[in-house]
Order: structure tokens, then C-alpha cells, then sequence
């Protein structure tokens, strides 16, 4: 059976390259009638929020990725309490009493020599005695032996990938503080949980190649792995904050619909094409993980608005009657005025603002080129209600009393009646004006 995670730490709010893990998993498990377990990672006492945890639960919810089971990390630190005593056993898993400043300056040692820095072992040299003093004075980490061969396996997006270990340094698996880190973690994790296949970002290869021997280490079979790009601003460089909005909460609060966001996320950066989706079901039905590639991904957040106002307009009424209502907009009209404004507004926040114009009319507006044609128009038009011909007979009227035509006829009548210079048809939104239009005092 299918297994896969997504195991987010809880240190801040879910940003955009963490939704391509949390939704390439996701679409694996679904495809598969598997299963998809939230992982939180908060063995991190200190950064680790529960408010960041409710924040990655509504995150996801309103993406629409729904998890078949949570687990926590800070529950399981039986198992790897556990994991590691037989681990230390079998020689596997063995204390290290180097500080950060120490471990730093054999770092630059080795690079002034052009050797890799990876860590010299010095520490199954030490003595019982030795280590005693130096548990007592400075306390201790552990590490993780890695078995000095060549670690191999087929990425699902990278391909053939060989890593030789006796390059990379035994992994610290527990900090001096106690804490277990990701790597250890969640090896075990992965073993007792069953997980069958993970997608993670590229910046992850050598922690997988460590991982790999952790798992056989562990008695476990080593998941189908696979490494996604990394995603950089439009300028090619790293994704910051100045390229915009990056997290799921951002990207919420500007009103982007949730289906906009998973349909560039599904294709960005694979060889296939962005096609809007109407369904996460949908979504998943099109994902093909193998269609991705390797190379750094471009991401702009502008690249959503189109999409998010393609997938609003596609939305039918019961998906945003609440939304309707909370905007003002009475029951019995609102179907009406969301067939009007669905193609022209941006998101569901854009309701109001054209509720209040049709409920409460627009401060009219004009040029001072156009005010004696408009005050004409005025005397011209109906008293309400107006009904679909209204516009048609008006602008006709005008136009033959003034002899205005084509967009000199219609954009100043249409910023009298909206006080915009872009919106709905006209001939479609007149029937829904609760009050006469009036042109604003000068």
C-alpha cells in the first residue's frame, strides 16, 4: 500500500516551496488509494508553535489537501529513544564530545588543506576515562556511523544518483541538548510508519543518501525517493521576501483562489503545460511526478493572479452564496449579481465595493470635457427599475442628442453610473441598480 508524508516543522507558516512537497505526496497517495499522513516535526522545543501547527492544518484545508492521519513528532521520542539504544549496541550510533567552536576550526582545516570537512572520527578514539571527564565538563551529541560505501538509488525525478559516503560526515542525530534531529527522526518514523514513497525539495540529496543507511540500519526498506527543484523569483535568484508573497497565509489574504495556487503548483516546472483545474481531484487525476525536472524553478506570485481570477469566474453560486451574503448582497438577488460581476473582480473581497455601487450608487464622475454631455444624459435617462434594453435605449438617446458615439458615448456614462472606468457589461449590470445614478458635486 501506498504511503507517503508530508513533515512540516512548525517554525513559521507554510510558504510556496513547502506546498510542492506537501502536494506532490499528496497527488502519490491519492493516485494510489494510498495514504497520507501529516507529519508535524516539532521535536524543536524551543521554535516549534502550536499556533504554527493550527496555521499548516488551515493552510492545507483550504488548499483542499486533506491528510488521512497527524502524527507529532514530540509524541515519539519513546521510539527514538528506543531506536537509538539499539543502534549504540550495534556500534551504529556513537557519542561525540567535540564543541561548535572546535568543530568549526577542524572544518577550515581541512578546506586550507582542499580536503573535504568531514568529521574525523576522533571520538571512538577517546577512552571511557576520557569520555567520562569530557561528558562531565562539556556534555555530548551523537552521530550516526555511515558505512563508507557508495549509497545508490533512482530518483523518480533526478534519476540515477550515487553519493560515496566516506564524503559526507556522520550525521548528528542528537544534539548536546538532547533534541533528535530531522534526519534520525524521521528515518525512524518512515520505518514504523510504512512510507512508501516521499517527495522532498533537491537541497534534501545528501540527507536522503545518510537517510538510506539509516533505514537499513533500522531493518527498514529504504522509500522511493524523489527530489524536486528549487524554486527562485523571477530574477533567478532565491525566493525572498522581496519577491512578493510566499506563504499560503499571503497568498490567502490576497484573495488568490486556493485551485489557482494548486494548478501552477502541479506544473511548474515540469514539462507539461499550467492548465487551471476545477477539482483537487482533478489535480491529482493530471500529476505526473516524472514530468519534472531539475532545473532551479522560476516562480513569480503575479503568475496567479490570472489563474485565481479564471478559477473565481468558474466557480457557480453555491461555492460563493456565503460569501455573497456576507458582502450585503440580498438572497434574492444574489445569483443574479454574481453572473454579473464573476468575470470582473479578482476575488471574493471585490464583491462589497460593487455591492455598495449598485445598492448605494457611485459618486458619478466626469471630465470637465465630458460634464455637459453627462448632465444631458442625466435628463435622458429613465426612472427606475431599469431592465436589459435600458442601456441600449439610453446610450441610443444620448447619442442622437449629442452626437457622441463609440468610447466617447460610453466610458464617460459608464464612469457615471460605476464611478469606474472598467467593470461588468453595462447592458447586464442596469437592471441591477437599486438607485438612480447621480454625478458627483465638482
Amino acid at each position: 500500500m501506498t504511503t507517503t508524508r508530508f513533515a512540516p516543522s512548525p517554525t513559521g507558516y507554510i510558504h510556496i516551496g513547502n506546498l510542492r512537497a506537501a502536494l506532490f505526496n499528496y497527488a502519490i497517495a491519492r493516485q494510489n488509494g494510498g495514504t497520507f499522513i501529516l507529519r508535524i516535526d516539532d521535536t524543536d522545543r524551543e521554535r516549534s508553535k502550536e499556533e504554527y501547527v493550527e496555521g499548516l492544518k488551515d493552510d492545507l484545508t483550504w488548499l483542499g489537501l486533506t491528510w488521512d492521519r497527524i502524527e507529532r513528532q514530540s509524541a515519539r521520542i519513546d521510539r527514538y529513544e528506543s531506536a537509538r539504544a539499539r543502534l549504540i549496541a550495534e556500534g551504529r550510533i556513537y557519542e561525540c564530545f567535540e564543541t561548535p567552536t572546535e568543530l568549526d576550526l577542524k572544518r577550515k582545516k581541512l578546506l586550507n588543506m582542499g580536503r573535504p570537512p568531514v568529521y574525523d572520527r576522533a571520538a571512538l578514539l577517546l577512552s571511557p576515562e576520557e569520555k567520562d571527564r569530557l561528558r562531565a565538563e562539556r556534555g555530548s551529541h551523537w552521530r550516526f556511523r555511515l558505512d563508507h560505501e557508495r549509497i545508490e538509488w533512482q530518483d523518480g525525478i533526478l534519476g540515477a544518483i550515487s553519493i560515496d559516503a566516506a564524503s559526507v560526515s556522520d550525521p548528528v542525530i542528537v544534539k548536546n541538548d538532547g533534541q533528535y534531529l530531522y534526519s534520525f527522526a524521521s528515518a525512524v518514523d518512515d520505518v514504523e510508519m510504512g512510507v512508501t514513497d516521499i517527495v522532498r525539495g533537491a537541497d534534501h540529496v545528501t540527507n536522503t543518501a545518510t537517510q538510506i543507511q539509516m533505514i537499513e540500519a533500522l531493518g527498514g526498506r529504504p522509500p522511493r525517493f524523489a527530489h524536486h527543484s528549487l524554486l527562485t523569483g523571477p530574477d533567478g535568484d532565491g525566493l525572498s521576501k522581496r519577491h512578493g508573497a510566499l506563504s499560503i497565509r499571503d497568498l490567502r489574504a490576497r484573495g488568490l483562489e486556493p485551485m489557482a495556487v494548486l494548478s501552477l503548483m502541479a506544473r511548474l516546472g515540469s514539462s507539461e503545460p499550467v492548465e487551471l483545474r476545477a477539482t483537487v481531484a482533478d489535480v491529482v487525476a493530471n500529476f505526473r511526478v516524472e514530468s519534472f525536472g531539475a532545473a532551479p524553478t522560476r516562480f513569480d506570485p503575479e503568475d496567479l493572479v490570472p489563474l485565481s481570477v479564471r478559477a473565481l469566474a468558474a466557480r457557480p453560486f453555491d461555492s460563493v452564496a456565503g460569501a455573497m451574503r456576507a458582502a450585503g448582497v440580498p438572497d434574492a438577488l444574489a445569483p443574479a449579481v454574481w453572473e454579473v460581476l464573476r468575470e470582473n473582480i479578482g476575488s471574493l473581497d471585490d464583491i462589497a465595493p460593487w455591492w455598495a455601487i449598485l445598492a448605494h450608487g457611485a459618486a458619478g464622475i466626469a471630465d470637465e470635457a465630458d460634464r455637459d454631455m453627462v448632465e444631458t444624459a442625466l435628463t435622458l435617462l429613465p426612472p427606475l427599475p431599469y431592465g436589459p434594453g435600458t442601456w441600449g435605449d439610453w446610450t441610443e438617446a444620448v447619442k442622437q442628442a449629442t452626437g457622441r458615439k463609440g468610447k466617447a458615448l460610453f466610458m464617460p456614462l459608464r464612469r457615471l453610473v460605476t464611478g469606474r472606468d472598467r467593470g461588468p457589461e453595462m447592458a447586464a449590470l442596469m437592471p441591477l441598480l437599486q438607485v438612480r445614478p447621480a454625478l458627483a458635486l465638482a
